[in-house]
């Protein structure tokens, strides 16, 4: 599932990028913004969820997203260097690491301590979890925002047509995956139905809340970050939309 996630649809989606690029038909930097995309972790909550609510392995699933994660802190940004061929000179790996370690790791080490060492914290973020999972969605929301505006301020959008060819080449991208990913977890899983089910949502889903931080860090104060982070921004209610509807 794993090796899936980060290298059969980071291959597809560099293929189908290379294509289009090398055609004229698509800006350079969504095209870039398409394999970083594919390059991404997959999404822990909405793994877990579409898992269990299609009888998938929950346990799996949990297991799965979580590693995953860890993983993708490290790998993701190798395997976006491999494929743009970006020299050290311009992305720092080393502070890429570090900013992923501060915006990510750390957090949820805090958060881990915390619900397990105080019982009224536990208590008080179980009552809340409503309020906290909105409050997630505006951070995210300010911080897609403010990248957005950093790249028209500086004059780089794109036209309309190609933006729209970003999202069809992304939903082509995802239907592509998904039917590939089902046929080879039949060999893989052919006893295992719930296995199966948990693989298919594991190996297509990326992360957003990761990949938000992780094009920010690697591309700090580059003018194309909000191209680069479109293509994960299309990606992700694609994937909540066909996942809700296989489920």
């Amino acid at each position: 599932v794993q090796g899936f996630n980060f290298f059969i649809v980071s291959l597809v989606a560099y293929a189908l990028s290379f294509v289009l690029v090398r055609a004229h038909v698509l800006d350079q930097s969504l095209a870039d913004g398409m394999i970083i995309c594919a390059c991404l972790p997959m999404a822990i909550n909405m793994v877990i969820i579409l898992s269990k609510n299609a009888d998938g392995d929950e346990a799996a699933a949990v297991f799965n997203s979580a590693v995953g994660n860890l993983v993708g802190i490290f790998l993701s940004p190798i395997l976006i260097l491999g494929y743009l061929g970006v020299s050290s000179e311009d992305v720092n790996l080393v502070d890429v690491f570090w900013k992923l370690v501060l915006r990510v790791v750390v957090p949820l080490a805090i958060g881990q301590i915390v619900q397990k060492t105080s019982a009224e914290i536990k208590r008080f973020m179980k009552q809340s979890s409503h309020d906290i999972k909105k409050a997630q969605i505006y951070a995210l929301v300010f911080i897609v925002y403010t990248v957005f505006c950093t790249t028209f301020l500086e004059g780089n959008a794109v036209g309309i047509a190609n933006i729209l060819l970003m999202i069809l080449c992304q939903f082509l991208l995802l239907v592509i995956v998904t039917v590939v990913s089902w046929y080879s977890l039949k060999v893989f899983f052919p006893d295992a139905p719930r296995q199966r089910v948990m693989g298919l949502f594991g190996c297509t889903h990326k992360t957003v809340s990761v990949g938000v931080p992780l094009i920010n860090a690697m591309y700090d104060g580059n003018s194309n970050v909000g191209l680069y982070t479109l293509p994960l921004l299309v990606w992700h209610p694609l994937q909540l939309v066909f996942g809700s509807l296989l489920v």
